[in-house]
């Protein structure tokens, strides 16, 4: 990390002290990663949310509520903040549920250690951290919940570029997938994702792919589709 570079500033929020005292010894041998709080509840993270941090590490069972609830004011304080659901829960209803409170990606408690370090340097450069096959099983929960989910406010529509964005984000693509395959720059992908998400009125990549299903403007992945 150079002088003018900021480190990644970390919030842990889990009520197994174990588990977040192991995580912060890891984040915190690393130069570029800062570790700025650790909580154990909802009400944990929204007090430690009034300092900014850029990644969130967010359990989604807490002893006073969910991780959605968390995510959703520390989303509402810090809408550039990335949140990854750090959870041993590892169901479509969980995920989706996390992804709707505007959670960045989702990381199982058996897998923490690790894969921490890589998940919080991801998730800080904007890469969407879910599993292509969990993409895959929301895609399908999403289209048969379409008649039942609440009402959004009118979205605007994508332009045929944001279209391309948005399907290979579907697909589970990462940003280097996406720019080969569109022929873009990151700092283009970066925009249409930024337009993406203001006209879905959404708050992360990830949400915008479930609105994208709901309203069929996107085709839903399929598990035989060749990854690229």
């Amino acid at each position: 990390m150079t002088a003018d570079t900021k480190p990644i500033r970390v919030l842990l929020v889990d009520d197994h002290q174990l588990l977040t005292d192991s995580l912060a010894r890891l984040l915190a041998a690393e130069p570029d990663i800062e570790v700025m709080g650790v909580g154990g509840s909802v009400a944990d993270a929204k007090l430690l949310a009034r300092e900014r941090m850029d990644v969130v590490l967010m359990d989604y069972r807490l002893p006073d509520g969910t991780g959605a609830e968390a995510t959703r004011a520390i989303k509402a304080r810090w809408p550039t903040a990335r949140v990854v659901m750090l959870t041993a829960v590892n169901d479509d209803e969980t995920v989706l549920e996390s992804i709707q409170a505007g959670a960045d990606g989702y990381l199982t408690k058996d897998r923490a250690v690790d894969d921490v370090v890589a998940t919080v340097r991801s998730a800080r450069a904007g890469e969407t951290l879910l599993p292509r096959s969990v993409i895959i099983g929301i895609a399908q929960r999403v289209a048969s919940a379409r008649d039942r989910q609440p009402e959004r406010p009118p979205i605007e529509a994508l332009t045929a570029r944001e279209l391309q964005v948005l399907q290979s984000l579907a697909e589970g693509l990462a940003t280097p997938d996406i720019c080969e395959r569109l022929f873009i720059s990151r700092n283009t992908l970066r925009t249409h994702v930024q337009n993406i998400m203001m006209k879905l009125h959404v708050h992360s990549k990830l949400e915008a792919v479930t609105v994208g299903l709901r309203n069929r403007i996107i085709d839903p992945p399929r598990a035989d589709d060749r990854l690229y």
